[in-house]
């Protein structure tokens, strides 16, 4: 069985946000953390929280939703962390 995909969201120390897509993410945000391969954007921007989690069905599904999440105004980005918060 293959792992499942994940899309994710960070919050930098500047308050902007991060979006990647990955199958393990606790390891992903130590990398964003602390390791090098970490994305060059959060490097100079941590610590990073992760503010964000959905699964997605293939690689593919989750690529096409970290455009679309890339795509968002800040105010969609929030309400989209804001409703996950709320557990819906």
């Amino acid at each position: 069985m293959a792992s499942p995909w994940y899309v994710y969201m960070v919050r930098c120390r500047d308050q902007s946000l991060y979006t990647g897509i990955t199958t393990d993410p606790d390891q992903r945000l130590k990398a964003h953390n602390h390791g090098p391969t970490g994305a060059r954007y959060t490097r100079s921007r941590r610590p990073v929280t992760l503010v964000y989690l959905e699964e997605a069905a293939s690689r593919s599904a989750a690529g096409k939703r970290e455009y679309a999440i890339k795509k968002m105004s800040p105010a969609q980005k929030a309400a989209l962390i804001a409703r996950a918060d709320r557990g819906g």
